[in-house]
């Protein structure tokens, strides 16, 4: 039996056996949207083998339950290539969604604005990304699956119903490029701009490892970014952990209001 398979009876003997439509996985600061779940709690220490997210600002558990009369299975926290460099950290959870029989993802990050037009406190829906860090989650995987393409990566159908909702909520949602910088260091002014000049509209530190597994694993998927800062050299803001986990909040609750509204129109 597969580790993602002893996972997921697991999982299944404690939270049931109907498998979740959409799986959610929280970025810094948004792990509290965990505890909106109708549905049983797993602790990530309750499931062996399984990564445990070392920075704060995550939930680390697994929820499985309804919202909004949608079955999900939502992560409270993830383990980010910054923690162990190793970009397949989240390869586990990934298979164990699929295992699960999820279909479809949805990942939310607390990003870096580049662009004066998405402030602090907005969430940007990512229409595409660079994988700047340079690191890939499917090195060494020995079959051909690895060759994934990538065009559309980020779902055209999640992202037309994200943004219908957000429209119907009265939330701006503009869309734009994640640029992946490994962290766990901040960029530098010099990265920012050279960011900028490849075409990015927001940086981050997780996301981009997740969306090419899923892509591997034939997830749909899609991600939207809560911005708690601009970019280094961008503002006169000092940028740090504290700083973002403080400002996820305030994006965290426009985030749940286009959710619920998503979830209500499937």
């Amino acid at each position: 039996m597969s580790k993602s398979a002893e996972l997921a009876a697991i999982v299944q003997a404690r939270a049931g056996t109907e498998a979740p439509r959409f799986g959610l996985i929280l970025g810094s600061g948004l792990g509290h949207l965990a505890e909106e779940i109708e549905g049983v709690a797993i602790p990530y220490a309750d499931l062996p083998g399984f990564p445990h997210a070392g920075v704060s600002g995550h939930n680390p558990k697994l929820v499985i339950g309804t919202l909004e009369g949608v079955r999900v299975a939502v992560f409270g926290g993830r383990v980010h290539y910054y923690e162990h460099g190793n970009p397949a950290e989240m390869r586990l959870p990934l298979e164990l969604l699929k295992e699960l029989g999820c279909e479809s993802l949805l990942l939310t990050n607390a990003a870096g604005s580049l662009r004066p037009d998405i402030p602090m406190g907005d969430l940007m829906l990512l229409s595409d990304h660079i994988a700047f860090a340079g690191a890939n989650p499917l090195i060494g995987e020995p079959t051909d699956a690895r060759f994934v393409p990538m065009t559309d990566a980020h779902d055209t159908e999640i992202r037309a119903g994200l943004r219908a909702a957000a429209e119907a909520e009265g939330v701006a949602l503009p869309e734009g490029v994640y640029c992946w910088f490994s962290g766990p260091s901040f960029e530098t002014p010099a990265e920012i701009r050279a960011a900028r000049i490849l075409g990015a509209d927001a940086v981050g530190m997780s996301t981009v490892p997740e969306i090419i597994l899923a892509r591997f694993l034939g997830l749909r998927a899609a991600a939207v970014s809560v911005i708690t800062n601009m970019g280094a050299g961008l503002s006169a803001e000092n940028i740090s952990h504290e700083h973002t986990k403080a400002m996820a909040p305030l994006g965290a609750a426009k985030l749940e209001r286009v959710l619920r509204r998503y979830l209500r129109s499937l």
